[in-house]
């Protein structure tokens, strides 16, 4: 069985799609029209740091990923059984999948961008080393309160969201018990109760579109399950303010097939983070080292 996982927000950068933009010159203008400023462009030169700006990041992201899967199936490779992409990944998965197509992800992705980079006055940090219950006692017994866990990305590496005084309160917490954690660049506290507003405004815009059945099933973020039918737009809105269950996605897979093979489209920490997760679940005798996040270089 292969499952075949999109990257999300996080692993932008400058040069990025300059490999497939020229094999597919109709879609890259397609979505320069939609978008009102020329793509390739943004990706080849990152003008005044573009790039690190959510609004951009995601549209830019998504096309990316969506052309170097055209790339793929061009190419004929092993058809995948299931999809799944981490947070803003998760848009590729479903167009992987056929529920939405090209021009409906890129102005989903777009609108998702505007309302995540509006929100202001919080952030995001990633914590290493140490398991939810641990987090959670630790916030607990220094009487943090106002923290959302965000992400499961494995078993000792979680995402919480905050607004910044939080975080502040969060981060001392952590340093005075020596525990890694990276504050990741974002301009809001995304997956979260604070994106309510967000969510409540995006739900609206979803119920504009109409979704098709998948092809092959899609992993939602918010449950860790595949898609069911006719709860796409419910799951899409869900997520601005759900945590991502990485760890419950692939820990789901392993259930269903403990050899499956995960490869990745947008970049290697998710397949990375799968083999954590595996050898955890005593799945996987491979040996491996733990890997350090760099800041900003958690997806979200």
């Amino acid at each position: 069985m292969l499952a075949l996982a999109f990257a999300g927000q996080g692993f932008q950068e400058k040069g990025m799609g300059l490999d497939v933009f020229g094999h597919y010159p109709g879609l890259v203008q397609l979505a320069t029209d939609i978008l009102g400023y020329d793509l390739a462009e943004l990706c080849r030169d990152d003008p005044d740091d573009l790039l690190t700006r959510t609004e951009y990041t995601q549209p830019a992201m998504y096309v990316v990923n969506a052309l170097r899967h055209f790339e793929r199936v061009r190419r004929e490779d092993t058809p995948a059984d299931f999809y799944l992409g981490h947070s803003l990944g998760e848009y590729n998965a479903l167009l992987a999948a056929g529920v939405l197509d090209f021009e409906t992800g890129l102005r989903l992705v777009r609108k998702r961008g505007e309302l995540m980079a509006a929100a202001s006055g919080g952030g995001m940090t990633a914590v290493l080393g140490v398991t939810v219950p641990e987090l959670l006692d630790m916030l607990h017994e220094d009487g943090v309160d106002g923290v959302d866990l965000a992400g499961f990305n494995t078993d000792t590496q979680t995402v919480i969201s905050g607004t910044l005084p939080v975080l502040e309160a969060a981060h001392r917490c952590l340093g005075q018990r020596r525990i890694r954690f990276s504050a990741l660049r974002v301009s809001g506290p995304f997956h979260s109760r604070y994106m309510e507003p967000a969510r409540a405004e995006f739900a609206r815009y979803l119920s504009g579109f109409r979704f098709a059945e998948p092809r092959q099933p899609v992993i939602a973020n918010v449950t860790g399950l595949p898609h069911e039918s006719g709860a796409v737009a419910g799951l899409l809105a869900e997520q601005l303010v759900r945590p991502v269950r990485w760890t419950d996605s692939i820990r789901h897979l392993l259930a269903l097939d403990p050899r499956v093979e995960f490869s990745e489209i947008g970049g290697e920490s998710l397949v990375r983070m799968a083999r954590t997760i595996r050898k955890r679940s005593g799945t996987d005798a491979e040996q491996s080292h733990h890997r350090k996040v760099s800041r900003g270089h958690v997806p979200v």
